[in-house]
């Protein structure tokens, strides 16, 4: 389901330093994996784009001695950043994470007889990028001004991981007043957002030293065949699926308003708006006030935000009572599948949850009534949904969610992305390079239980969905 951007390229200034290939630091396995049924869905087939925001490091000092009349004086004084050793360390740190990641130096391709996407594994390389640009830290504290105002901070975008292109991507960018910015693109097909963030701890981690490859406990799992359908008729060779559980987000609806059209043609209005943990619990009170479900229900933060989210873009965009919407989010299965999933797997260990209503109901039944919807579609996931997910993605008509009435719905906020020091301190922004129509929940800097939301809408409906989205009702 592409999310559709402005056309509007960057305006700031970039200049490219240094683009290289980093190779694994030691030999690496040569061989070709398996990917799973689940990291070889057609919807997953893109690069995940990070960008990580680093404020200026304390700088080293040195002493200088200065005399007035007769009496010395011991001055500190500040000397300029090393980034020359730096970036060194950086690079070398890459490519001893590749040594345990070493499929992410491979190059991913899909097999001529139409089964799951592959992993050849030759140490090919990872692209590095180093650039300066004009951009300040201060840029980051609000939302970008236009989708792509951030695309030069990872110059090399992946649109075809089949194509040959390198599965990594890492960009350091030297901001303009000596921050930096790390952009990271890495390949859906490969990692989940969970076993990217472990991917990035372990190379922060061996940048700063703090931590050996021989000391980074979990160690990187591959064993994607969990992940594969397990059923299959032995006279035909036909998988058989598993009809009895229903997946609503495979299901086709109808467009009652021009609603992909629309996203098409319309320019997107990046918006970023934060819920500190007060706010978390007024909207929790609220659900639970509201809810159609006369025992108490405890819902998460996640169930309510997000709920209040779908609420507001749903409203914001006016369209037909009875256009019919879906919210579709990340449902971690590591824990739900029996047995569970190996500690370390980076793979795509996730199916998609979905609440499904019309405008109408989403309008006026209200928010713990939506707080509902996707708390029950997340009890749903269990081990038989999982492998019936398996089941319909692995089968001839490759199940594939519609883009019609749906909103994405991804949580970054508790991947551990906020914990990724490269040795300048932990990341003050962490966000999307380019904002689009997905909507995202971030970290926020020094807030542990806040949630940053940022979504692009289309630009008719910015200024009404920022007001609802302020306006819990």
């Amino acid at each position: 389901m592409p999310g559709e951007s402005g056309t509007k390229s960057s305006t700031e200034e970039r200049e490219i330093k240094e683009a290289v290939l980093i190779t694994p630091s030691s030999q690496t396995p040569s061989h070709v994996l398996s990917l799973s049924s689940l990291d070889s869905q057609l919807f997953i087939r893109f690069t995940i784009e990070y960008l990580l925001i680093y404020r200026p490091p304390p700088p080293p000092h040195r002493s200088t001695t200065t005399t007035t009349k007769g009496t010395t004086t011991t001055t500190i004084t500040a000397t300029t950043h090393d980034r020359n050793t730096f970036t060194a360390r950086i690079k070398a740190a890459l490519g001893g994470a590749l040594v345990p990641y070493y499929p992410l130096a491979g190059r991913v391709r899909a097999p001529p007889d139409g089964s799951n996407l592959e992993v050849v594994c030759r140490a090919q390389g990872a692209a590095f990028v180093e650039a300066v640009s004009d951009i300040s830290v201060s840029e980051f504290q609000k939302a970008p001004r236009y989708s792509t105002q951030w695309t030069n901070l990872l110059s090399l975008h992946v649109a075809d991981v089949l194509r040959g292109s390198p599965p990594l991507v890492v960009q350091l960018t030297w901001l303009a007043d000596g921050a930096a910015a790390v952009g990271v693109g890495i390949s859906h097909c490969i990692c989940d957002g969970i076993g990217s963030a472990e991917f990035l701890n372990l190379f922060a981690e061996l940048a700063t030293g703090r931590r050996g490859l021989g000391d980074f406990k979990p160690k990187p799992v591959w064993d994607r065949h969990l992940l594969n359908p397990t059923t299959s008729l032995a006279v035909t060779g036909r998988r058989v699926l598993n009809r009895s559980v229903a997946h609503p987000e495979f299901n086709r609806v109808q467009d009652l308003c021009g609603f992909v059209s629309r996203f098409a043609r319309e320019p997107l209005s990046p918006t970023s708006v934060t819920f500190d943990q007060k706010s978390l619990t007024g909207l929790k009170k609220l659900a639970c006030s509201t809810s159609p479900q006369r025992e108490l229900i405890k819902y998460t933060s996640f169930e309510v935000l997000s709920a209040h989210v779908w609420r507001s873009w749903a409203m914001a965009l006016e369209l037909p009572p009875a256009q019919t919407l879906r919210m579709l989010f990340s449902v971690n299965v590591r824990n739900r599948v029996k047995p569970s999933l190996p500690d370390g797997f980076y793979g795509n260990g996730f199916v998609l949850g979905c609440a499904q209503a019309s405008v109408g109901e989403l309008t006026e039944k209200g928010l713990g009534w939506a707080s509902w919807l996707v708390k029950k579609a997340k009890e749903r996931v269990g081990d038989e949904y999982v492998r019936s997910v398996v089941e319909e993605v692995s089968s001839e008509s490759r199940a594939n969610p519609d883009s019609v009435g749906v909103l994405i719905v991804s949580q970054w906020s508790r991947l551990g992305l906020e914990k990724v020091d490269f040795g300048m301190g932990k990341p003050v922004h962490v966000g999307p390079v380019n904002s689009e129509r997905y909507c995202l929940f971030l970290p926020v800097y020094e807030q542990r239980e806040a949630v940053k939301v940022m979504v692009a809408v289309p630009k008719s409906a910015v200024g009404k969905y920022e007001y609802l989205i302020r306006s819990p009702s």
